[in-house]
C-alpha cells in the first residue's frame, strides 16, 4: 500500500541475519553402556546434542534448544538444526553438552554426560568453509583446575545463512495532477510506502524525498530490500490519497497496469464527482541479488586487524593509579579493555590470529626518538602479535620501555595499515584499525588526508577516546552526518566510527558488561563498511568454501 502525503526520513528495518548451524559428531567414545530405552548393554550411543546461550554482560547459560536423539551411533549427523539471529558486533558465545539418552525422561539432567565444546557464533562462520571442528571433552571440572579433558570424539558444527529473500527492488515513481494543498495551488508531495501484516494492519516500510512546489513530481529512484517491501507513522502531514499495489505488480515494470489511480476516501465520500486526486505511474523496476556480510566470510574474506595505542604523556604516569595506563593487579586500565572488548570479536574472522599493534607518540628505546608508529613487540620486520592475548602482553611490556611523551599523531599509523589495504583490493581481505586515544589529534590536517585516501580502500578505522577529556573534534572523523574532506576532495565511504569509551561504562563496575557494549556500537557499522567496498567496486564473493561431499540419498525399507 501507498499513501502520498505532503510532507521524515525512515531507516528501513529489516530483520537480523539468521544463521542455521547443523552439528555431527565423530569417533565418539562408545563403550559397553546400559541403555535403558532398549533394556539392553550397547557398544553404541543415543546421542543428543544440547545448545546453551550466554547472555551478555553475563556469566549464566540458557538452553537454546536440543537435536533430535540418534541410536546405536557413534557417529550422529544430527538432522535438527540451530537457527541463530547473528550479530557481528556481539561475541555470542556457545556451549555444546552432549549426552547419551539412556532413559525416558525429558530432564538432561537424567542422562549421561558424554562431552562438552565452546565455541561463538563469529567462529563457526569465519572459519574456512563456515565449518569448524572442536574436540569434545568429559568435563569442566578438570579445566578449572588446569588439567585438559579426556577426549571423547569430535563435533563438527556448519554455519548457513538463510535463504530469507535477498532481492533488493530498485523502483522510481511519479504522479500526474495531484490534489492542490497548500494556499498557492501547489502541493510539497511525497510517497510513503506501508506494508501489509498478517493481522490486517500495515507497517511503514519507505519515504521518498519530498518534492516542493509542484502537483506532477517525479521522484528520484529509490532501492529497498523486497524483504521489507512485502514481508504507520501517520504524521500531521496533509494527506492527499492512496493506492495499493503489491510486488507482483510493481515487478511488472512500466506498463499500463502500473499507473494508479490516487483516491482519498474522505473527499469520495464528500463528492458525487469525484474522479481521483491524481495519478502515480511507475516509471522504472529492477531487482538485483544483495550480497551479505556473512556470504564474503564464507567465500573466504578475512578480516585483519590493526591496533594503534596512544603513548603520550597526557595518559599520566604508568606506575601511578592515577594515570589511563597503570597496570592495576585487581583489573584491566581502559586502553586494554577497550582492545580486549573489539580484539576478541575480529579475531574469530582472521584464520592465522596475527595482528599488527603499534604505539604511537613515545620516546622509543635505544636512542630515545619519537615514534609515531613502532611496534608493541619491538619488532619493526613484524610487528606481528599471536592473537589477543599476545598484543595485551606486548602492550604491557611496552610501558615498561618506552617513555611516553608526544604529540598526538594519527596519520602515520592510518597511513601504514592503508598502505598494506592498497596492496589487497580484490575482496580477499577486509582491514580494520583500532585507535585508542585519550586526547585531541595534533595533526588533524594529515588524518583528514589519510581517511580520504583510505577511504577508496577495504579497510575501516574505529576510534576509542578513553578518559575524561572533551573529543568534540573526533566527531569530525566520524562522517555519519557530513563526509570528511580534505583539500576538496571528499571521503568515498564513511570509514570512521569514534566512540568516547565512559559512555559505555557500566556503573555497576561490570568489566565485562562494559566491554561488550562498546564493543556492540563500535563494531555495528562494520559488515556494511565492507560491503559498501566491495559494492563500489563490484566485487562479488566467491563461493562458499566447502568440505561437505555431495548430498546422498538413501531409501530405507
Amino acid at each position: 500500500m501507498a499513501s502520498i502525503e505532503e510532507f521524515d526520513p525512515l531507516n528501513t528495518s529489516v530483520p537480523a541475519t539468521k544463521i542455521e548451524v547443523t552439528v555431527s559428531c565423530r569417533r565418539m567414545a562408545g563403550g559397553l553402556i546400559y541403555t535403558k530405552i532398549i533394556d539392553c548393554f550397547s557398544l553404541s550411543l543415543f546421542p543428543v546434542v544440547v545448545l546453551y546461550v550466554q547472555g551478555i554482560g553475563t556469566k549464566e547459560w540458557r538452553e537454546f534448544g536440543r537435536t533430535e536423539v540418534i541410536e546405536n551411533t557413534l557417529n550422529p549427523d544430527f538432522v535438527r538444526k540451530f537457527v541463530l539471529d547473528y550479530f557481528f558486533e556481539e561475541k555470542q558465545n556457545l556451549r555444546f553438552d552432549v549426552y547419551n539418552v539412556d532413559s525416558r525422561s525429558s530432564n538432561i539432567s537424567k542422562h549421561s554426560f558424554l562431552g562438552q565444546t565452546f565455541c561463538t557464533l563469529g567462529e563457526i562462520i569465519g572459519s574456512a568453509g563456515a565449518r569448524l571442528e572442536r574436540v569434545l571433552s568429559d568435563g569442566c571440572a578438570r579445566k578449572s583446575q588446569g588439567i585438559p579433558g579426556k577426549k571423547c570424539g569430535n563435533i563438527i558444527f556448519t554455519a548457513e545463512e538463510l535463504s530469507n529473500c535477498r532481492d533488493i527492488a530498485t523502483m522510481q515513481l511519479c504522479a500526474n495532477k495531484l490534489d492542490k494543498k497548500d494556499f498557492f495551488g501547489k502541493s510539497d508531495p511525497f510517497l510513503v510506502f506501508y506494508r501489509s501484516n498478517e493481522d490486517g494492519t500495515f507497517t511503514i516500510c519507505h519515504k521518498t524525498e519530498v518534492i516542493k512546489n509542484t502537483l506532477n513530481p517525479v521522484w528520484q529512484p529509490f532501492t529497498i530490500p523486497v524483504r521489507a517491501l512485502c514481508n504507520g507513522d501517520y504524521d500531521s502531514h496533509d494527506f492527499i490519497g492512496e493506492f495499493t499495489t503489491s510486488y507482483r505488480e510493481l515487478s511488472r515494470g512500466q506498463s499500463q497496469f502500473n499507473v494508479y489511480e490516487v483516491l482519498n476516501p474522505k473527499k469520495k465520500g464528500r463528492k458525487k464527482k469525484y474522479v481521483n486526486s491524481g495519478t502515480v505511474t511507475l516509471l522504472s523496476f529492477k531487482v538485483e541479488s544483495e550480497y551479505t556480510f556473512v556470504d564474503f566470510i564464507r567465500g573466504g574474506t578475512q578480516l585483519n586487524f590493526t591496533v594503534a595505542i596512544d603513548f603520550t604523556a597526557s595518559n599520566g604516569n604508568p606506575a601511578q593509579p592515577t594515570s589511563l595506563h597503570y597496570m592495576s593487579p585487581y583489573q584491566m586500565n581502559a586502553y586494554a579493555m577497550a582492545l580486549k572488548a573489539v580484539g576478541e570479536i575480529i579475531q574469530d574472522y582472521d584464520s592465522d590470529k596475527l595482528f599488527p599493534a603499534y604505539g604511537f607518540g613515545a620516546k622509543i628505546p635505544p636512542d630515545g626518538k619519537v615514534s609515531h608508529a613502532f611496534p608493541l613487540n619491538t619488532d619493526c620486520e613484524n610487528a606481528n602479535c599471536v592473537a589477543i592475548e599476545g598484543v595485551l602482553e606486548a602492550y604491557y611490556e611496552c610501558l615498561r620501555t618506552v617513555q611516553l611523551y608526544g604529540p598526538t599523531n594519527f596519520a602515520p599509523v592510518i597511513n601504514q595499515v592503508a598502505q598494506c589495504a592498497a596492496d589487497v583490493t580484490d575482496g580477499s581481505q577486509y582491514f580494520v584499525l583500532l585507535m585508542i586515544t585519550d586526547g585531541v589529534i595534533s595533526d588533524m590536517v594529515q588524518t583528514k588526508e589519510a581517511v580520504v585516501n583510505a577511504s577508496s580502500l577495504p579497510m575501516s578505522i574505529i576510534i576509542v577516546g578513553v578518559g575524561p577529556a572533551e573529543f568534540d573534534a573526533m566527531e569530525e572523523l566520524d562522517g555519519d552526518e557530513v563526509r570528511v574532506s580534505s583539500k576538496g576532495r571528499a571521503a568515498e565511504r564513511d570509514i570512521v566510527q569514534f566512540v568516547p569509551f565512559r559512555d559505555y561504562i557500566d556503573r555497576s563496575g561490570n568489566q565485562v558488561l562494559s566491554m561488550a557494549r562498546l564493543a556492540k556500537d563500535v563494531l555495528a557499522e562494520i559488515p556494511e563498511q565492507l560491503l559498501s567496498f566491495m559494492k563500489s567496486r563490484g566485487i562479488e564473493p566467491r563461493p562458499a568454501l566447502s568440505n561437505s561431499p555431495a548430498t546422498h540419498i538413501t531409501v530405507h525399507l
